[in-house]
C-alpha cells in the first residue's frame, strides 16, 4: 500500500516519527487549551491559510513528512492542497478522514461545530470532496472516530467501499476514540482490510496500549493522536508532576509527553497538533530527548471514563 512507505521510513529512521495534524490549523475553533491565543485574532480564512502554510513549511523544513487532515477540520484539506501546490514536494504522505461534517461555518461560538455520520453515503460524498481538493496526493483515508457503538465495522456497504478504495492503492485506516478504544481496535483487526490505526495514547490515557501493540504486530501502521491531551500535557496544563519533570530535564512539558509516546515500541508516527511554529518546535524537541522513565508518571494516569469525560467538557477555544 502507498501509505505504508510512511511507516517503513519512520521505522528505519529515515524521517522523524512526528507528523503534523491539522485539526487546530484548519478552523478557527478547536478544543486545544489556549487555541484562541494561538490565533491572536487572525481568524479570517486568508490569515489562517497563511498561518497554516507557515507551520507546514516549518514542519517540512525540519523533516516532517506525514500530514494529517480530515473533512471536519474546516479548511484543513484546502490549506494543505494549496500548500502542496506551492511546495510541489513529492516525498510527503497525506492522510485524511471521513465521517464528521464541519457545521460551524467558520463561527467560533457555533452551537455545534461538527456532526458525525459513518454511513456509506457520507463516505462516498466526503471521499469525492477530498478527491476534489487533494486528488492523487491522498495516500491514506481513515474512518474518523470509529467506535463499537457506531456499528461501522459491521457495515458491509462501508467495508466494501473502503476495499474498493484500497484496491486503487490508497491505504485504508480508522481512528478510534472513547474509553473503548481497545475493543474497537480489536474488532478492526478481526474485520481485516485496514492498513493503519490511529488512536489516543498519552500519559493520562494509556488503555489502548496493548491493542495498539497487537495492531503493530499484525502489520498495521500505528499513528498516535492527542499525545499532549489537547494541551493538558503542555505548559498550559496543570499536571504538576509533568511540569516538575520538565523543569528538572530542562525541556518543555509537551516535549517530555511526546517523548513518552515515542518510547512505545508500537508507535510509528506521533502527531503534533501544533497551531504555531513555536509550538511545533517545542513538540519536535521530543526527538532529541532520552527515553523518559514512564513509571515516574504512573500517578497521573486516569481511568479511561474519567479521561474522556474531561475531554468532552473542554471548551472550544
Amino acid at each position: 500500500m502507498v501509505g505504508h512507505r510512511l511507516f517503513r521510513r519512520a521505522r528505519a529512521g529515515d524521517i522523524p516519527r512526528i507528523g503534523l495534524g491539522l485539526a487546530a490549523l484548519g478552523r478557527p475553533a478547536y478544543i486545544n487549551l489556549g487555541h484562541a491565543a494561538d490565533l491572536a485574532g487572525g481568524t479570517d480564512v486568508a490569515s489562517m491559510e497563511r498561518a497554516a502554510h507557515q507551520v507546514l513549511d516549518a514542519a517540512y523544513e525540519r523533516g516532517v513528512r506525514y500530514f494529517d487532515a480530515a473533512r471536519s477540520y474546516g479548511k484543513a484539506e484546502a490549506f494543505l492542497a494549496s500548500w502542496l501546490e506551492r511546495r510541489r514536494s513529492e516525498d510527503v504522505v497525506v492522510g485524511s478522514k471521513w465521517g464528521y461534517t464541519y457545521t460551524a461555518n467558520w463561527r467560533v461560538n457555533a452551537e455545534v461545530h461538527e456532526t458525525k455520520d459513518l454511513s456509506v453515503a457520507t463516505l462516498r460524498r466526503q471521499l469525492a470532496e477530498t478527491r476534489d481538493l487533494l486528488g492523487a496526493r491522498l495516500d491514506l483515508y481513515e474512518i474518523h472516530s470509529a467506535t463499537i457503538e457506531s456499528g461501522v465495522l459491521e457495515d458491509r456497504a462501508v467495508l466494501d467501499e473502503l476495499a474498493a478504495l484500497r484496491a486503487t492503492g490508497v491505504a485504508v485506516g480508522l481512528t478510534v476514540t472513547g474509553p473503548r478504544q481497545a475493543e474497537t481496535i480489536e474488532r478492526a483487526l478481526q474485520a481485516g482490510g485496514f492498513d493503519v490505526v490511529q488512536a489516543t495514547w498519552n500519559l493520562l490515557e494509556r488503555s489502548a496500549g496493548p491493542a495498539l501493540a497487537a495492531a503493530h504486530d499484525a502489520g498495521l501502521g500505528v499513528i498516535v493522536k492527542e499525545a499532549v491531551a489537547n494541551g493538558r500535557l503542555t505548559g498550559r496544563g496543570d499536571v504538576a508532576r509533568l511540569l516538575e519533570a520538565a523543569r528538572d530535564a530542562g525541556t518543555t512539558p509537551d516535549a517530555l509527553a511526546i517523548a513518552a509516546v515515542l518510547a512505545q515500541p508500537w508507535a510509528d508516527v506521533v502527531l503534533s497538533g501544533a497551531a504555531t511554529v513555536a509550538e511545533l518546535e517545542s513538540n519536535l524537541a521530543a526527538l532529541a530527548l532520552p527515553e523518559p522513565a514512564l513509571d515516574r508518571f504512573d500517578a497521573v494516569a486516569e481511568e479511561p471514563d474519567r479521561y474522556w469525560e474531561t475531554r468532552a467538557a473542554l471548551p472550544w477555544n
